[in-house]
C-alpha cells in the first residue's frame, strides 16, 4: 500500500502490516492536514491529545472513586406497588430495556450513589426506565428531580409522568417559565416541605432557591446540552444522590469499551415492537408531491413537519403550502423568534392545534410528537448525513407507518458528494440504523458530545479510531493495569503471503481482508475470519494460509518481546528486546543441543534449519520453545 505524505513524500506499507494503517474518520467535512514524513508534527499532535485525555480520564476516575467512598442511600427492594406500576406499562419491554431497568435498580439498591448513563435512539423507551426508577425512589420516601434542557421537553416529560403515575398517590409538579412567579414560589415552598414527590423542570431546578426536603434521585435528559455552570452543580449532586442520565446521542461501541470503569452505561439498541421503518423517498421538488404527502397525512388525522432552513423565505413556503392544502392549520417556527413565542408554537403543535409545522432545523432536538408521522425536508442535498438522519428521527414514534420526503432540485444540479449522501440516506431507511449510519458521522459527533468540546477537537486531529485506541490505553494506565508499548515486530521471511487476485477479485475487499487478519487480536478472531473466507470465497489457497500463519507468528513474537525475525542463508535470526519474556534455561538448552545455533550478547538468536523446512512453522516452534511460561 502506498501512502503519500506532505511534499509528495511516499511510504510503502507491506499489506500484511495493514494493521498499522487506519482510515481517518472525523465529523463530516473535516479535511486533515498532511504531515511531513519523518517530521515531528504528528508526534506533537498525539502528545497533546494524550495529555488532554489523561486529564479528562483522571477527572472522571477521581469522581468515580470519590463516589465509591461516599455512603449514599440504599433503596429498598421492589414493593408490591412497584410491580403494579410496572404492569401498567402498555407495551412489552424490549430485552435491552429490561436489562437497563435491572441495572438501574441494582445500582439504586447499593449504598453507593448511582451514576448511570442510559443511551438509546429517540423513542426507544428511555423515559419508561427513568419513570420506574423515579417510582422506586418515591416508594422509599425520597424526592425526585427530572431535568430537561428545554421548556418544551420539560413540559412533555411532565405530561408523560402525570399520565403514567395517575393511578398512584404521587404528587408531580412542573417548574418552568410556563408557571407564573406566584405559582413558582408556591411550588418551591411545597418542595421544601416535602409535599411534592417529583419535580420536573429545566436548569431552573439547579438554582439556589430550589431546596428539596429529601432528594434521592436526579434524572438528567441530554446532559451535554447544559452549560458549564450547570454541569458543575450536577457534579456536586452526583457525589451525594443517585443520578440517571439519558441521552439519544449514539455511543460508538469503541467509546463504550474505552469508558468501561469510568462510567456505568446501559445501551438500548432494540426498537420497540410494532415500530415500523420510516419510508424514505428522495424526490424532485414539485407542488404535487408536497400536496399529496400532506393530504395523505391529514386524512389519517396526523401532523406534518416541513423543514425549510432559510428564515428569509420560510413565510413564502408556508404561504405556498396554505395555497396547496387550504384546509391545513399551519404554524411557522424558526430560531429568530423569541423563546417564549417559539415555545408557545411548539406546545400548541404538541397539543394538536396545528396540522403542519413549517420550521428550520430547530426541530431536530428530541421532542416527541407521536401524531407527527410525515416529514418533508426541502433542499435535502444541503444537509449533512447526520443531520438528515436526526431530522428524519422526528417521525415514526408510534406504530403507524411514517414517511420522509427528501426534496431535491433535479439530479443534474446536484454535486457528487450530495448524490452520495442521498444514496446513503435512502439505503439506511431501515430501523435502528441509527447505530450503523452513525458510524459515518453521527457517532463521531456523539462521542465528541459526551467527551466535551476539547476532546472533539483532538478526535478530529487524530481520527476517530486512533483516538479511541489511545483513550483505551490511557484509561488502562490510570487504573494501574500494565500497558505494553505499541509492539511492532519486523518479519522478513521471504514467504508469499499475498491474497491472489483470482481468489478475491475486488481490490477493496482484498485490502479489507488484509487489514482484518493483521488486526485480529486472538486465535478465536483468526479462526472466525478463516471460516468466513472459506465460506465466501471457497477453498483457501496456500499463500493465504501462509498469511494466517504469519499473523499467528507475529502475535507470538509480540507476546515474547521479539523485535525482528529474519531469514538467513542457512536458517533464522531472531532479535530479542531487552524486556523479552524468555526462559533463560530453555535458551541455553537449545544452544547446547543444536548444531549451528548461537546467541550473541546483542540479543540475536541464530538457528540453522534443514532445507525444505517450513520457515513460518519453524519460527513458531522456536518461539514456543524459548518463551517463558507466563508469557
Amino acid at each position: 500500500m502506498l501512502l503519500i505524505y506532505a511534499d509528495d513524500a511516499k511510504l510503502y506499507v507491506p499489506v500484511e502490516r495493514l494493521d498499522l494503517v487506519q482510515r481517518y474518520a472525523s465529523a463530516e467535512g473535516r479535511e486533515p492536514t498532511l504531515d511531513r514524513l519523518g517530521g515531528l508534527g504528528w508526534q506533537k499532535t498525539k502528545a497533546r491529545a494524550r495529555r488532554a485525555m489523561r486529564d479528562m480520564a483522571d477527572q472522571l476516575l477521581r469522581l468515580y472513586a470519590e463516589r465509591k467512598l461516599v455512603r449514599g442511600h440504599a433503596f429498598a427492594p421492589d414493593t408490591p406497588w412497584q410491580r403494579e406500576f410496572e404492569e401498567g406499562f402498555e407495551y412489552e419491554l424490549t430485552p435491552d430495556q429490561a436489562t437497563a431497568i435491572a441495572e438501574v435498580k441494582r445500582d439504586m439498591e447499593q449504598p453507593v450513589p448511582m451514576d448511570r448513563l442510559l443511551c438509546g435512539d429517540v423513542g426507544y423507551g428511555k423515559t419508561e426506565v427513568a419513570m420506574r426508577a423515579a417510582f422506586k425512589a418515591v416508594m422509599d420516601g425520597k424526592q425526585v428531580a427530572v431535568l430537561a434542557p428545554t421548556t418544551v421537553l420539560a413540559y412533555q416529560h411532565f405530561e408523560t409522568f402525570r399520565a403514567r403515575f395517575a393511578p398512584f398517590p404521587v404528587k408531580i409538579e412542573l417548574l418552568s417559565r410556563l408557571r407564573s412567579n406566584k405559582e413558582q414560589k408556591e411550588i418551591l415552598a411545597r418542595v421544601e416541605a416535602g409535599e411534592i414527590d417529583i419535580l420536573i423542570g429545566t436548569h431552573r431546578l439547579l438554582s439556589k432557591d430550589v431546596r428539596f426536603r429529601d432528594l434521592g434521585l436526579v434524572v438528567v435528559d441530554e446532559e451535554q446540552r447544559f452549560g458549564v455552570a450547570h454541569k458543575e452543580r450536577l457534579k456536586q449532586l452526583r457525589k451525594r444522590v443517585d443520578v440517571l442520565t439519558l441521552t439519544a446521542t449514539p455511543i460508538p461501541r469503541t467509546l463504550n469499551m474505552s469508558l468501561v470503569g469510568l462510567r456505568d452505561m446501559s445501551i438500548i439498541e432494540t426498537p420497540p415492537r410494532d415500530r415500523l421503518a420510516i419510508q424514505t423517498q428522495v424526490v424532485q421538488f414539485s407542488e404535487s408531491v408536497i400536496k399529496s404527502a400532506i393530504e395523505l397525512e391529514l386524512q389519517r388525522s396526523g401532523q406534518v413537519f416541513f423543514v425549510h432552513n432559510r428564515v428569509e423565505t420560510i413565510d413564502a413556503i408556508a404561504a405556498l403550502i396554505g395555497r396547496l392544502v387550504p384546509q391545513a392549520r399551519i404554524a411557522v417556527a424558526h430560531g429568530q423568534m423569541n423563546e417564549q413565542q417559539m415555545e408557545r408554537i411548539m406546545l400548541d403543535f404538541v397539543a394538536y392545534k396545528y396540522d403542519v409545522l413549517v420550521a428550520t432545523t430547530i426541530i431536530e432536538n428530541g421532542i416527541d410528537i407521536p401524531r407527527a408521522n410525515t416529514i418533508i425536508i426541502n433542499r435535502a442535498d444541503q444537509y449533512g448525513l447526520a443531520q438528515l438522519y436526526q431530522l428524519r428521527g422526528r417521525v415514526g414514534r408510534s406504530n403507524r407507518r411514517a414517511y420522509a420526503y427528501l426534496l431535491v432540485p433535479s439530479e443534474a444540479d446536484l454535486t457528487p458528494i450530495a448524490r452520495r449522501r442521498l444514496a446513503a440516506i435512502r439505503e439506511f431507511s431501515d430501523l435502528g440504523a441509527g447505530f450503523r449510519i452513525a458510524a459515518l458521522d453521527l457517532e463521531l459527533r456523539g462521542a465528541g458530545n459526551l467527551l466535551g468540546a476539547e476532546q472533539s477537537g483532538h478526535m478530529d486531529a487524530l481520527g476517530f479510531d486512533l483516538y479511541m485506541q489511545m483513550l483505551e490505553r490511557t484509561v488502562a494506565e490510570l487504573r494501574g493495569e500494565a500497558v505494553d508499548d505499541e509492539p511492532s515486530v519486523a518479519l522478513n521471511l521471504g514467504v508469499d503471503v499475498s491474497i491472489p487476485e483470482d481468489y478475491i477479485g475486488d481490490m477493496g475487499q482484498r485490502l479489507r481482508v488484509y487489514k482484518r487478519i493483521a488486526s485480529a487480536r486472538d486465535e478465536a478472531q483468526l479462526r472466525q475470519i478463516h471460516a468466513e473466507m472459506e465460506d465466501r470465497y471457497g477453498r483457501i489457497p496456500e499463500p493465504v494460509e501462509n498469511l494466517f500463519e504469519y499473523a499467528r507468528l507475529r502475535r507470538m513474537a509480540e507476546e515474547v518481546g521479539v523485535l525482528s525475525i529474519d531469514r538467513t542463508p542457512d536458517g533464522l535470526a531472531v532479535k530479542l528486546s531487552e524486556r523479552a519474556r524468555v526462559a533463560p534455561e530453555r535458551l541455553i538448552e537449545l544452544v547446547g543441543e543444536r548444531l549451528g545455533t548461537s546467541f550473541s550478547p546483542s540479543g540475536v538468536l541464530r538457528v540453522q534449519l534443514s532445507d525444505g523446512a517450513e520457515i513460518i512453522r519453524a519460527a513458531q516452534a522456536l518461539l514456543a520453545r524459548i518463551k517463558a511460561t507466563d508469557a
